[in-house]
């Protein structure tokens, strides 16, 4: 089985390069930007990443971080266990509270057409960003990391969505979610994924 991966790193590709260090998988990665003709020829609407697992083509970071986590038996708790749950509800939090808000505040920022573009909003999305990190450290309570007592999914995409907000000029205030996503960035397969 062979895996490329193809986005590059400013994107939600970091997600799956991350993951595929932490699992120490041997791959292949293709720095394409969203919308070129390499991730068109796999991925129709142009959005990366794309991991290729041999000649199938999967999309979304999410769904292939649980595919991987699954496959390897790692980044994850057990399929059907309490824990698991946990960590979805987690992962689901994130996506629909942290991830969501950054994409529509990106979305106004540079990606819809000009005049569909309603600058304003973005305020709100900083109110709503910061209240809802607020609830995910609530969430979170003393455990290690985010879904309990083993580093998962939802720390890497947590801490992707801290360094999207970091570069949107999000505030980060919670000192808690900056200390946990610090502790993450210092995991070595973190800083291989991140190296040039």
């Amino acid at each position: 089985m062979s895996y490329t991966l193809i986005g590059t790193k400013t994107t939600r590709s970091l997600r799956v390069l991350w993951a595929l260090e932490e699992l120490g998988l041997d791959y292949t990665h293709l720095p394409e930007r969203p919308h070129s003709d390499t991730v068109r020829g796999h991925n129709l609407p142009g959005k990366v990443p794309v991991l290729l697992v041999d000649d199938v083509a999967l999309t979304d970071s999410t769904a292939i971080l649980h595919y991987l986590a699954d496959k390897h038996g790692a980044l994850t708790y057990p399929a059907g266990t309490l824990e698991r749950a946990r960590q979805d509800g987690m992962t689901q939090f994130l996506l629909d509270e942290l991830d969501a808000v950054l994409w529509t505040a990106a979305r106004h920022s540079f990606i819809l057409p000009e005049d569909k573009r309603v600058p304003a909003v973005k305020d709100s999305l900083r109110w709503e960003f910061a209240r809802s990190v607020d609830e995910l450290m609530r969430r979170k309570g003393d455990a290690p990391f985010l879904a309990g007592d083993r580093f998962t999914v939802a720390d890497i995409i947590a801490t992707h969505c801290a360094n999207w907000a970091a570069s949107a000029k999000f505030p980060l205030e919670n000192g808690a979610f900056n200390t946990h996503c610090d502790a993450m960035r210092t995991r070595t397969a973190y800083i291989r994924a991140r190296a040039d």
